[in-house]
This record gives structure tokens, C-alpha cells and sequence, in this order.
């Protein structure tokens, strides 16, 4: 009985890490946007939450059966009788109502661990729903509810017709159960939040306008902006216009951040601005084009002409300059991974230009200024 509840386990555990890194991006996004930094015991609650909520879904649709025409069940997959459970308990185990002493035997019986695990299944996510989105009672419960007739309608449809057949019974007692399950996650959540950190004060002490700009925000942002960015090349290569590159970075990179603020979309979305050293002012369109100039039209330029470069020069001298932009490419990845390591805020062409990233956040400071 046991094994047959660790086997589910054991998968889900094996894909957590390809799921937590579906979830990263997304988490990170929601995060710098909503609060203005990553606050780890946050995180390690969700991301706890997202493996628990792998472990109930893969408990309740493995094993699979072995073909996809499985065969139908004799019950017919349906189950509506409410406290049916009871029935099953006194026909599969050997208790005796008036004799106490074989209820202890109660606990290796498979009727009685299956109602057991049905209520365990739920208690994390009724807990969670308290403690973490500090949900009320009735909304714990309704959403518990929908949470086990998910499970249960997954049973039934064959995993969303992938199975001709149901190879799980929708039984309405494990709803009850699920439901109850929750339940007590909520009482457990109320019995033991003074034990813990209070969510709706874990940004109390924190002021995300004086973060750092970390490399992993930056990398958000570059990767929703290198999307559009890409877009808009494609967008003038089908006008056939000179030099798309060069003009597709300039627009993006340089004119849209000049005008507005020192944002692009990417920065925008985890709240993060370009803004001039010592000065939270507007950043200028010199500053941008010395700064992107270097690493777009320079740094990335260089590959640009690596494509043809062979119709210009000879092949020795082409195979020269190539292996020597590689080398400029090996360079710069070394700088950026040697930064990153050290946290220093600005990579070598933002020094130049004297530009850095700045928390696109009001300060406490300010908001307390604002509001005298």
C-alpha cells in the first residue's frame, strides 16, 4: 500500500527542477513587479507550494494504465454515495464495533489509509491558502473543493480523454475527504501562524528602492526585451532597409529608453531604469548611444559581418578576424560572469558612459515627503 504511494512521489520529485525552471521566470517577474525585490522566504514558499502541488497531481493520476485502450471498470468509474467509505471499512477490515481492541488494526488497512491519505492530500494547500495568501474560511474551503473535483474530473475523463476509459474511480467521498483535509490545513494554519513570519510584513523593513540591481533582474529584463527587440529587426528586414541591426538596436536601445526615462519594456516590466551616475535624473541620449553604441554597435556589430566577410577579404585574413571577434566575445562573457561574481553594478561600457540600473521604486524617504 505504501509503495504505491511513494512511486508518485518519487516522479514528482525527479520533474521538480524542470517545473521549478518552467516557474522561475515567471516567479521573478511577479516578484520585481509586485514587491520590487526577491524575498527568499517567499520564494521558498512557493516554490515548496509548487512542489506539493506536483506530489498531489501526480498522486492522483499515476500509475498509468499500460495502453491507451485500457479496458473499462466493472464499477463503471463512478462512485456517488456519500460516506460510502464507512461500508468499505467494515467489509475489508476485521474491526469488531463493541471490541476497542481491534481497533488498533485499523491503521494497516487499506479501506482506512486510502480515507487517511485522502485528508492528508489536502492539508498543505489549505494551509497555504491561510497562511501565505491569508485567505478567509469560506474561500479556503470553496477553493479546496474546486482543487479536488479537479482531481476527481481528471480521474474520470482518463486524463482528458488520453485514456479511452476512466482508470481511476470518482468516488465523492474523496471530495468530502479532500475537502475536510483542507480544512484542517486552515486550523493548523490558524494553531501555528504565531510560530511564523507574518506575510503581510515581510516587506515592513524593506526599502526596494535602495536595492541592488542584480545581473539576474538585468537577465529578465534583456530577455523580454531581445524578443521585441528581434521583432522589430524582423520588421525591417521585410522593409528591405540598410543596416537593420544597427537601426533596429539604435530604436530600441537608445531612442525608446531617452524617451521614456530610462526604460525599455523588459525594465520597465521588473521595474528597474537607466539613469546617469550620481543622479536619478533623466538620462541623456549621448549617455545612451555611448553606452549602447559600445555594446551593440561595436561589441555585437562585430558579428554582424562575420556572415559574409569572406566575399570582401581573403580567407586568411577573414579567418583572422573572425577567430579575433570570438576572442572579443570570449572576453566579454569572462567580464560579465567575472561582475556577476563579484556584484559589481557596472559592467565596463557603463562606466564609460557613466550610466548604471537603478530601482525604478519610490523610497520610503520619498513616499514619506510626499505624503507631509
Amino acid at each position: 500500500m505504501l509503495q504505491s504511494y511513494l512511486f508518485p512521489i518519487k516522479y514528482a520529485f525527479f520533474a521538480f527542477p524542470i517545473a521549478a525552471f518552467l516557474f522561475t521566470l515567471p516567479f521573478l517577474i511577479v516578484q520585481y513587479r509586485k514587491y520590487g525585490y526577491i524575498n527568499k522566504f517567499r520564494g521558498f514558499i512557493l516554490y515548496l507550494f509548487l512542489l506539493y502541488l506536483m506530489n498531489a497531481y501526480f498522486l492522483v493520476i499515476l500509475p498509468f494504465p499500460a495502453s491507451r485502450d485500457n479496458l473499462p471498470m466493472a464499477s463503471g468509474g463512478l462512485q456517488l454515495v456519500p460516506f460510502n467509505f464507512i461500508n468499505d471499512i467494515l467489509k475489508e477490515t476485521s474491526i469488531v464495533i463493541n471490541n476497542p481492541a481491534t481497533y488498533l488494526h485499523l491503521l494497516k488497512e487499506r479501506a482506512v489509509l486510502q480515507v487517511l491519505f485522502n485528508i492528508l492530500l489536502t492539508v498543505p494547500f489549505g494551509m497555504v491558502l491561510r497562511y501565505y495568501y491569508r485567505l478567509g474560511w469560506l474561500r479556503c474551503i470553496v477553493f479546496t473543493f474546486l482543487l479536488s473535483l479537479f482531481f476527481e474530473l481528471t480521474q474520470l475523463t482518463g486524463l482528458y480523454g488520453i485514456y479511452r476509459h476512466p482508470y481511476r474511480v470518482f468516488d465523492v467521498d474523496d471530495l468530502l475527504m479532500n475537502t475536510l483535509g483542507g480544512i484542517i490545513g486552515v486550523l493548523l494554519a490558524d494553531w501555528t501562524s504565531s510560530l511564523l513570519p507574518k506575510v503581510d510584513r515581510l516587506d515592513a523593513h524593506v526599502d526596494p528602492a535602495a536595492k541592488r540591481v542584480t545581473y539576474v533582474r538585468r537577465g529578465v529584463a534583456y530577455l523580454m526585451d531581445f524578443c521585441l527587440w528581434s521583432l522589430l529587426q524582423i520588421l525591417l528586414d521585410a522593409f528591405r532597409l540598410p543596416f537593420s541591426f544597427l537601426l533596429s538596436s539604435g530604436i530600441y536601445f537608445m531612442l525608446i529608453p531617452y524617451l521614456t526615462g530610462g526604460f525599455t519594456f523588459g525594465k520597465w516590466v521588473v521595474r528597474i531604469r537607466l539613469t546617469r551616475m550620481g543622479t536619478n535624473s533623466k538620462i541623456s541620449l549621448p549617455s545612451l548611444i555611448v553606452r549602447y553604441g559600445i555594446l551593440y554597435w561595436l561589441i555585437f556589430g562585430m558579428n554582424q559581418i562575420t556572415s559574409n566577410i569572406d566575399e570582401y577579404i581573403s580567407q586568411p585574413v577573414s579567418a583572422f578576424v573572425i577567430l579575433m571577434i570570438f576572442a572579443v566575445n570570449v572576453a566579454f562573457f569572462i567580464h560579465v560572469v567575472i561582475y556577476a561574481i563579484r556584484r559589481e553594478p557596472q559592467l565596463f561600457y557603463e562606466k564609460i558612459s557613466n550610466t548604471k540600473h537603478v530601482v525604478a521604486w519610490d523610497s520610503k524617504a520619498d513616499k514619506a515627503a510626499q505624503s507631509n
